[in-house]
């Protein structure tokens, strides 16, 4: 596959999820060599070969599930008869999950909510930084990887459409009014996160836990949301506060890759 380089890109400016299948050596009699690579979609789509047959189709198997577990996965097959060929050599490959960043959503863009986002600048993350309040990103100088997004608090399908919901979106809500803060834990519940967490103290976490029970009827509560947020590092202010939640955003995301 010579233009494997050319796809990948394609791919990356559609952020569309492919896994590229690499094979990195082969002992003996092999239907590929080392360097041949497959890229297979989500949807079962192939591009490339690395030789047919068998092997190629149990690469696919396991690609599609190095996309759903978003993990990097390695695999050695010894090519007998149950593979139906008698060459008996042995392939070793690499499958590595593309354009699966975690993507997290942060409501709040006062200084707590700046400081995590210039702490996430260079890590996996993609950083969405979205505030309600008028023109408030209008003399923003973070950095342009970090994506500014206004929202309007007088038509709240805004702050639902502005999130990416499924298995790779952080979801952290500081935002400058409570009340606000409630509606959105509301409707994150309603969605797919893979973190959901809320500044405060346990005495908001109580708080919004009955609220959530006794006037939104979900029974779960605050039970899958993080509440304080932030590893127990130490010190208070804003970028103190803002190392302590990034270094636990990445440790989720890295303990679950």
């Amino acid at each position: 596959m010579k233009n494997w380089i050319a796809l990948l890109s394609v791919f990356k400016e559609r952020q569309e999820p492919i896994a590229l299948v690499t094979v990195t050596k082969c002992l003996g009699s092999t239907p590929c060599e080392v360097g041949s690579r497959m890229i297979i979609t989500k949807d079962n789509v192939v591009h490339g070969t690395i030789g047919g047959g068998k092997l190629e189709f149990l690469a696919i198997d396991e690609a599609i599930n190095a996309l759903r577990e978003n993990k990097i996965i390695e695999s050695s097959y010894t090519l007998g008869p149950e593979f139906e060929q008698c060459c008996g050599g042995k392939v070793e490959f690499i499958i590595e999950p593309m354009n699966q960043s975690p993507e997290l959503f942060l409501f709040g863009a006062g200084h707590i909510g700046h400081e995590i986002a210039k702490i996430l600048v260079d890590t996996p993350f993609e950083v969405h930084l979205i505030d309600s309040r008028h023109n408030w990103f209008e003399h923003s100088t973070l950095d342009k990887s970090i994506h500014l997004k206004q929202v309007n608090i007088d038509d709240f399908k805004t702050f639902r459409d502005v999130v990416k919901w499924g298995k790779n979106c952080y979801v952290l809500i500081l935002t400058h009014d409570h009340s606000i803060d409630f509606e959105i834990i509301a409707m994150a519940l309603q969605h797919k996160t893979k973190f959901l967490g809320l500044i405060g103290s346990k005495t908001k976490r109580v708080r919004f836990n009955n609220m959530l029970i006794k006037d939104m009827n979900i029974k779960e509560g605050m039970s899958n949301v993080v509440c304080p947020i932030g590893l127990q590092v130490g010190g208070n202010t804003p970028k103190e506060i803002a190392i302590s939640v990034a270094a636990q955003l990445l440790q989720v995301h890295y303990n679950n890759e």
